[in-house]
């Protein structure tokens, strides 16, 4: 398999799966604004969207769109997923809701934006997080391990921390934990987002102090 990402795209949550799962691929960045990838190749030849992720699959085939690229891995390896009648489903909705929800509303941060319009989007996207964080089941959204849905809602908290965005205490200590995740470190570091890391491990540690010191 192959991976098409770029850097703290939501492609993010793909790439976090693909390490999470174990599974061998490869991985090429691609210049969004080019449309260009890391080997100087046109991305329109791989897909005519021009956006991330793209994934293509031994068999030649290629997935877009992240839901159906998640949605797929975890089919294909149900340790990215949630067992039950319902846990498919349940993993789409959460998926759907930080796709068209949260992601969506996030558009005023990356474009060119008034102030007044960043507050608005701050206060929507705070405000869907605290609805999501109700469903919270654990460590992770559903329980114990992470999911799919927790590697898209990680990429999400990471653009809240980059734009001053609140969220609720829940999935501070969620993000956190995610960002100690040897599979999600890897990614970030292929990335070169390791100064994110460095942010989550510093501000780990100062939580940890203030507790011993509290």
């Amino acid at each position: 398999m192959k991976l098409y990402y770029s850097p703290l795209a939501c492609s993010l949550a793909d790439h976090i799966a693909l390490l999470e799962a174990g599974v061998p691929f490869e991985r090429e960045s691609v210049n969004l604004k080019t449309k260009r990838t890391a080997s100087g190749a046109d991305f329109n030849d791989v897909t005519r969207k021009g956006y991330v992720p793209a994934l293509v699959l031994d068999s030649g085939e290629i997935l877009t769109e992240n839901i159906a690229v998640l949605d797929w891995l975890a089919t294909e390896y149900p340790t990215l997923g949630i067992p039950g009648n319902l846990g498919r489903t349940r993993v789409l909705e959460a998926l759907v809701f930080i796709s068209t929800e949260v992601h969506r509303s996030f558009k005023p941060m990356w474009h060119a934006s008034s102030e007044t319009q960043k507050a608005q989007a701050r206060a929507t996207i705070s405000k869907l997080l605290d609805i999501l964080s109700e469903r919270l089941a654990g460590n992770y959204l559903f329980g114990a391990t992470p999911s799919v849905a927790d590697f898209y809602l990680f990429v999400m908290l990471l653009w809240a921390e980059r734009f001053d965005v609140g969220i609720p205490p829940p999935f501070v200590a969620l993000r956190r934990r995610m960002a100690s995740r040897p599979a999600v470190q890897a990614a970030m570091r292929q990335e070169g987002l390791i100064s994110l890391i460095d942010s989550e491990a510093n501000a780990h540690t100062r939580e940890e102090c203030d507790h011993v010191t509290g």
